[in-house]
């Protein structure tokens, strides 16, 4: 096996790295594949060095596996090649996530999903990926109509730009000195930001709007009604999010708990009276995603409340991309066309 990491000096594509070395496929041979900028550079892998390789087509000569982590732009241009080449692509970027031929795959909700593949199989977006685990513990369970979710994204989910900027505005502010906004559409230090993405002329931005559409692609579930609200707040790494469901039949906040705990991926961390319930660094650096105040609405029979936190460069990318890595070896789908 083979498997080529493509954006191998980034945030995410070092994760890719790291979570490599601790799968089912540590044994793989890895290519490390980056822009003309990064192309020299060594990386450590499982303590052996390798130069990182200019993106070209040559690159994927051999490959079975292409792991993609480098924008939506170069994703729809060197995914077809990689494909051409004999590859199967695991994309991280939004450029194929709503194509209709693409799979987009959280492997705990639908796996079943890789057996279509044609080449490439999509990554969701991060807040996507730690909504739907707990949605599919309901949705198979009662069944859910309608969902109002509120993210709270970490700096990170705007890449290691967004985390530098985070920091020198804290130390900015902490100083007395002004603090600047580059990134994003205002200073994110000691502040929160409800603005991720463009806007539309609807009202919503792209990312909220991301999450409604591909969340019902990952359930299977074309007519539900996603609503949300994408905020940046002023953490380093982790999203978190309030999310309320209206469920098809009542629910007692005990089953859901239950439900939720039986749910591959998910660790209930619910003990409000001990103040304990997930954090940002509760999650930072764990594969799981962490559910906790769990509760019934006090008017609506069949709505509940309750609390996601994910580590968005690890289940909310990297590791998400390696799972379905794993999944799609387990399975024998790997299919060279050389």
């Amino acid at each position: 096996m083979r498997i080529a990491i493509v954006g191998a000096t980034g945030a995410v594509g070092r994760e890719m790295i790291t979570q490599l070395e601790q799968s089912t496929l540590a044994s793989a041979e890895v290519v490390l594949v980056a822009s003309e900028r990064s192309a020299g550079r060594t990386i450590d892998v499982a303590g052996v060095a390798h130069k990182v390789r200019a993106l070209d087509a040559d690159c994927f000569e051999g490959v079975d596996l292409a792991l993609f982590s480098c924008g939506g732009a170069r994703s729809r241009t060197w995914a077809p090649v990689a494909v051409e080449r004999g590859a199967v692509v695991v994309d991280n970027s939004s450029a194929w996530r709503m194509d209709p031929t693409v799979p987009l795959v959280v492997p705990e909700v639908n796996r079943a999903a890789l057996r279509e593949h044609l080449g490439i199989i999509a990554n969701p977006n991060c807040s996507t990926i730690q909504l739907v685990l707990p949605l599919q513990a309901l949705a198979q369970s009662v069944g859910i109509k309608r969902v109002v979710v509120a993210t709270y994204q970490s700096a990170s989910g705007a890449g290691q730009s967004g985390r530098d900027e985070l920091w020198s505005g804290l130390r900015a502010a902490t100083s007395g000195a002004e603090v600047e906004a580059n990134v994003f559409p205002h200073p994110l230090a000691l502040d929160v930001i409800p603005h991720i993405g463009d806007f539309r002329g609807d009202g919503y931005t792209t990312e909220e709007q991301k999450m409604l559409d591909e969340s019902r692609k990952i359930l299977g579930l074309p007519e539900l009604a996603v609503s949300a609200t994408c905020v940046r707040v002023p953490v380093d790494r982790s999203h978190l999010e309030a999310v309320t469901v209206d469920c098809l039949a009542p629910i007692d906040a005990a089953t859901a708990r239950a439900l939720f705990a039986a749910m591959p991926g998910v660790e209930v961390l619910d003990v409000p009276e001990e103040a304990r319930y997930p954090m940002a660094r509760d999650a930072t650096g764990r594969r799981e995603t962490f559910v906790g105040r769990i509760r019934e609405d006090s008017c609506l029979p069949g709505t509940l409340h309750f609390w996601v936190v994910s580590d968005n460069l690890l289940k909310g990318a990297a590791w998400n991309a390696v799972q379905i890595a794993e999944a799609l070896h387990e399975e024998d789908l790997v299919h060279p066309r050389r």
